[in-house]
């Protein structure tokens, strides 16, 4: 068996597009499972078969190369058949979240020119809404559940939910997934895939930020050497017979590249999840028994505290692996103590990316780990340390702007050739640098660790203030569940240091709690840094990928600063 101990630092990269990837696999493993979905397994022949039968109808209904087609759904069998199917043509996979709004659909569909979108019944309405603002014709594909499930759970489906929905699609512009693969002629031969790096293969969107999404043009070699290093980084074995419970959502980067793309060209099988919920994520980790999870922190901060998992055995997971969002080292050490209490002899590691360059680019090595750090670089990927605003190299141990080469960094971002050419800079070494807008530093072996994001960085008195820093400390307290950080505008010092706190059930936010929490914050960091304010909350807003929504709380504390002084 190959050794899995030590990462190779290059790696061939063939000159396929993704479909090919899976083609090439499903050749060599065709009745292993590629998916499943609530019981009912797809085996990679049957995979295939079911790309070819849809890339047919969408060049029946006249999607070309170049095409931009919106996929507005959950982690459901149709989103993998039509993400491929389409690659299989050429055609430019627009991801979506299906619980984006209206007007965001809209814009999406729009900034896309997307000439079609497939979308779950369950979101017809609102989807189809969105086209009626549309400055272009769209046409709706309507995929149902109870479609890819087997009969009788199908029946249980459509009778409990799925009845709900049946009067979609009724309009002209709409069709269900299920007629619309009939369209395709069967006898008809497609034309060889063809592979160019230069082409836009997938549009992904950044999350989490105010003002205009900014839409990630990504390639077929973004995507597969994401999936081949990552595939390497893992230092385990990742192949047929492994399982990968596939939660994080397919529009998403880490979802579609770690979850999906790259548990598909190893052949292994994806156990599709259309959403996360504490109890059903617990019940599959049990029944289901996979080898590979990877989820945000907010994930694994609900398996801490889920009945279900408190005598599981966890022994059959190979691989636990965390990114989307910061790792705080508390709850990695809760994490940790929670997986060999249950039999898993493995620690949670930290992945670090972007979706500029699809999802994770670093990860933490197997068997080590060093406080803080994210880990090392991925094969074929290097790291540098500049000082922000420059693209002058910082020494070893000191801080700066992290910035990124490798085969995984995005071609541009759509229609914003301004932006591209601030995040894409190409330097003295003749690569282009992709530059992250992070704070971080690397150690003298090469490691990673990651700070903060610059704009999200605190000015208070002068001084700086990190706010994961300050969350970490927070959220060693016992009786917190999480927290976050912010800075409010305030005419004295610029900023100050506003925390908002999610106790953990059956604790009282009161002033006994807050002595508490000032007291830990006092022993650790710098009086500028302690914040002024600790307000408790039941829950805190989120992203529409898991992350706490830290600019929404801002604009909410400065809205507030707004009117009093008013």
């Amino acid at each position: 068996m190959e050794n899995y101990s030590e990462v190779r630092r290059h790696i061939e990269y063939p000159k396929l597009t993704m479909f090919q990837m899976i083609e090439r696999i499903a050749r060599e493993n065709p009745n292993s499972p590629a998916y499943e979905f609530f019981g009912r397994k797809t085996t990679y022949r049957q995979f295939v078969q079911k790309i070819e039968r849809a890339a047919r109808a969408f060049k029946a209904a006249g999607i070309r190369r170049g095409d931009a087609v919106t996929i507005c759904m959950p982690n459901t069998p149709q989103a993998l058949d039509c993400f491929y199917a389409l690659n299989r043509i050429g055609a430019v996979c627009n991801m979506v979240h299906p619980l984006s709004a209206q007007k965001e659909i809209t814009f999406y569909l729009d900034f896309s020119e997307s000439r079609m979108i497939l979308t779950m019944d369950m979101f017809y309405e609102k989807v189809n809404a969105a086209i009626e603002e549309c400055s272009h014709p769209v046409t709706i594909l309507t995929a149902r559940m109870q479609d890819e499930l087997d009969l009788i759970k199908g029946i249980g489906f459509f009778l409990t939910q799925g009845r709900k929905y049946s009067k979609f699609p009724n309009s002209q512009r709409g069709m269900l997934w299920s007629a619309f693969l009939n369209k395709g002629v069967p006898s008809e031969k497609l034309f060889e895939p063809i592979y160019d790096p230069s082409a836009t293969a997938a549009i992904l969107y950044s999350g989490g930020t105010s003002g205009t999404p900014k839409g990630i043009c990504l390639s077929d070699q973004n995507f597969n050497a994401t999936a081949l290093q990552a595939k390497e980084a893992i230092q385990m074995p990742l192949g047929p017979g492994d399982r990968m419970l596939s939660c994080m959502p397919v529009f998403h980067g880490f979802g579609l590249g770690i979850n999906i793309h790259t548990a598909l060209i190893a052949g292994a099988e994806c156990i599709l999840m259309p959403s996360f919920n504490g109890k059903t994520y617990a019940e599959m980790l049990v029944k289901k028994q996979p080898n590979f999870i990877a989820g945000v922190p907010t994930i694994f901060e609900a398996l801490l505290h889920i009945e279900q998992l408190n005598v599981a055995d966890l022994s059959f997971l190979k691989g636990v692996f965390c990114g989307g969002d910061a790792l705080s080292v508390e709850l990695k050490k809760k994490v940790d103590a929670f997986l060999h209490e249950h039999n898993a002899s493995i620690q949670i590691r930290e992945g670090y990316g972007l979706t500029e360059c699809v999802t994770a680019s670093c990860l933490t090595p197997r068997d080590t780990y060093r406080e803080n750090s994210i880990g090392l670089p991925f094969p074929d990927t290097e790291y540098c340390i500049v000082q922000p605003g420059t693209d002058e190299e910082v020494p070893a141990g000191t801080e700066g702007e992290i910035i990124l080469k490798g085969p995984s960094v995005m071609i541009g971002y759509l229609k914003n050739p301004e932006e591209t050419a601030q995040t894409l800079r190409r330097l003295a070494d003749g690569d282009i640098w992709l530059f992250t807008g992070d704070l971080g530093y690397m150690d003298e072996d090469g490691y990673i660790y990651f700070r903060q994001r610059i704009k999200r960085m605190i000015i208070t008195n002068g001084y700086n203030v990190y706010p994961g820093q300050i969350e970490n400390i927070i959220d060693s307290v016992d009786e917190v569940a999480y927290s976050c950080v912010i800075g409010v505008r305030d005419p004295r010092r610029m900023q100050r240091v506003k925390a908002y706190v999610v106790l953990k059930p059956g604790f009282r936010g009161d002033n006994a709690m807050k002595e508490k929490i000032l007291k830990e914050l006092n022993m650790h960091v710098a009086r500028y840094a302690i914040p002024r304010e600790i307000e408790f909350r039941d829950d805190l807003p989120k992203t529409l990928v898991g992350k706490v929504a830290y600019r929404k709380l801002e604009e909410e504390a400065n809205s507030e600063e707004e009117k009093k002084a008013e």
